[in-house]
C-alpha cells in the first residue's frame, strides 16, 4: 500500500504577505497586492501596475555575497524555504540527508540576471560578465541553491511548465516519496518577472489588464468586464513527509497531498483548447489519483486569471468534471488579489487551499461585481467565507498547454 504523503511546513512571499500567515489574514480580508510598479519606470508601457512582493530584503535570508550573484526568484525562494523548514521543524543531518530531496521549479527563472549582463556585456565588454553568471541563470538554480543551502543530498529536479510549475513540483515531490527514493520533499516555486521585457511581452500578447487609473481594482477573474492578468511574483514551499515518517518525529501535520493530475492541450502554445479537455483530465487524474468522489470536493482554488478565454474555459471544464455538484462548489480566484505569479502561482496557491481546509474559511473573488453568463459558477464574490471542508483542489494551467491540478485534504 502506497504511504500518504502530508504537508508538516508551508512558506510564502507574496504580494500580499511576506509570511504564509500575513499572506492569509490579506487574503481572508479581501486586500489586493496591486500597485504601480517601483522596480523600473514603466511609463513606456501600457500598462504601468503590478503585484510585487513589498518589504524584502534578500540580506535576512542570504550572506550579502551570494545575494549579489542570484537573482530575485532564488532570493524569494530561500525565504520561502526558511519559513517552510522552521515551521516543519525538520533537522536535516548525516543521519538523514540522503533521504531529504528537492523539487523546485520556475517558469522563466532569472530573466533579471541575464537583462543585467546583456546591458554589461554591451556597455563594458565580455571581460565584464562574471563567472557565476552562467550557473546563476540555469533553471535549476533555485533546486539547486536549497540543496546547497541545507545540504540534502536526495533527489533533486527543477520543473518548467510555465504557470503549472507550482503543482507540477508539489505533485513529481509527492510521487519520488511514494515510489520510495525519498522520506521527506522540500517542493515549491518562485518566479519574479516584472521587468520592462516581460511586462512589454504580455503587453503584447494583449493578456494584461489595463486598468491604470485603479490597480487594485485591476484583476478580475469570472467577472464581465475582465481585460486581463495583473502580473505578480512570488515563492511558495512546502514540506512533504510520509504520514508515517511526519509521526515518527513529531512533526506538525498541516494536510494531506492526496492527488496530482498532468495533462498536456497538445493544441497551442498560448491559447488553452477550446473544450477545455486538457485541465477538464487534469483534474480527473488527480480525483482519481487520490480515490476522491467529485461530491467530497468543498473547495476551488481555479487557475481564474481574468482573462476572457481561461476563465470561461476553466469554468466549463469544472462543470464537466463535477457535474450536479459544481454549483455547490465554492471556487475563488485569490489572483484577484496576488495577481499572477507565473511560476510561483501553483505552490502558493496549493498553500491557500491547505489554509483554506485548516481555517475553515475560503477567501474570495474580489472585484466581482459583473456575472458572465459563460461563468456561472460560486465565486465566492468580494468577502470571504466560512465553509467546513475536507477535501480542496488547485488548478493551474500554462502557456504550452500544461495543465495541473492537486487535490489536498484536511487532516
Amino acid at each position: 500500500m502506497r504511504p500518504r504523503i502530508v504537508v508538516t511546513g508551508m512558506g510564502a512571499l507574496s504580494p500580499v504577505g511576506n509570511s504564509v500567515s500575513t499572506m492569509w489574514e490579506a487574503l481572508i480580508a479581501g486586500r489586493s497586492g496591486a500597485g504601480p510598479i517601483t522596480h523600473f519606470d514603466p511609463s513606456n508601457l501600457e500598462t504601468h501596475f503590478a503585484a510585487e512582493v513589498k518589504g524584502f530584503d534578500p540580506l535576512n535570508v542570504m550572506e550579502k555575497k551570494e545575494a549579489r550573484r542570484s537573482s530575485r526568484y532564488v532570493h524569494l525562494a530561500m525565504a520561502a524555504l526558511r519559513e517552510a523548514l522552521e515551521q516543519s521543524r525538520l533537522k536535516i543531518d548525516d543521519f538523514n540527508r540522503e533521504r531529504v530531496g528537492t523539487i523546485f521549479g520556475t517558469a522563466l527563472g532569472a530573466v533579471d540576471l541575464i537583462r543585467e549582463n546583456l546591458f554589461l556585456l554591451q556597455d563594458k565588454g565580455p571581460r565584464r560578465i562574471s563567472p557565476f553568471f552562467g550557473p546563476s541563470t540555469l533553471p535549476d538554480t533555485g533546486a539547486a541553491q536549497i540543496a546547497i543551502e541545507i545540504g540534502a543530498r536526495g533527489p533533486n529536479l527543477s520543473v518548467a511548465t510555465a504557470c503549472a510549475t507550482g503543482i507540477d513540483a508539489i505533485g513529481i515531490a509527492m510521487d519520488q516519496i511514494r515510489a520510495g527514493r525519498a522520506d521527506v520533499m522540500i517542493a515549491g516555486s518562485a518566479d519574479a518577472l516584472i521587468i520592462e521585457l516581460v511586462m512589454a511581452a504580455f503587453n503584447s500578447m494583449r493578456v494584461l489588464s489595463l486598468h491604470n487609473d485603479a490597480p487594485a481594482e485591476a484583476s478580475r477573474p469570472f467577472d464581465a468586464d475582465r481585460d486581463g492578468f495583473m502580473l505578480g511574483e512570488g515563492a511558495g514551499c512546502v514540506i512533504l513527509e510520509s504520514l508515517e515518517h511526519a509521526t515518527r518525529r513529531d512533526a506538525p501535520i498541516l494536510g494531506e497531498v492526496v492527488g496530482y493530475g498532468n495533462a498536456n492541450d497538445a493544441y497551442h502554445l498560448a491559447i488553452p483548447a477550446e473544450d477545455g479537455d486538457g485541465i477538464y483530465r487534469a483534474m480527473r487524474l488527480a480525483l482519481c489519483d487520490g480515490s476522491i468522489a467529485p461530491d467530497e470536493v468543498g473547495y476551488v482554488n481555479p487557475h481564474g486569471t481574468g482573462t476572457v478565454l481561461n476563465d470561461r474555459i476553466e469554468t466549463m471544464a469544472i462543470k464537466r468534471v463535477f457535474g450536479d455538484h459544481a454549483p455547490r462548489l465554492a471556487v475563488s480566484s485569490t489572483k484577484s488579489m496576488t495577481g499572477h505569479l507565473m511560476g510561483a502561482a501553483g505552490s502558493i496557491e496549493a498553500i491557500i487551499a491547505l489554509k483554506a481546509l485548516q481555517e475553515g474559511v475560503v477567501p474570495p473573488t474580489i472585484n466581482y461585481h459583473t456575472p458572465d453568463p459563460a461563468c456561472d459558477l460560486d465565486y465566492v464574490p468580494n468577502t470571504s467565507r466560512t465553509a467546513d471542508i475536507d477535501v480542496a483542489m488547485s488548478n493551474s494551467i500554462g502557456l504550452g498547454g500544461h495543465n495541473a491540478t492537486l487535490v489536498v485534504r484536511r487532516v
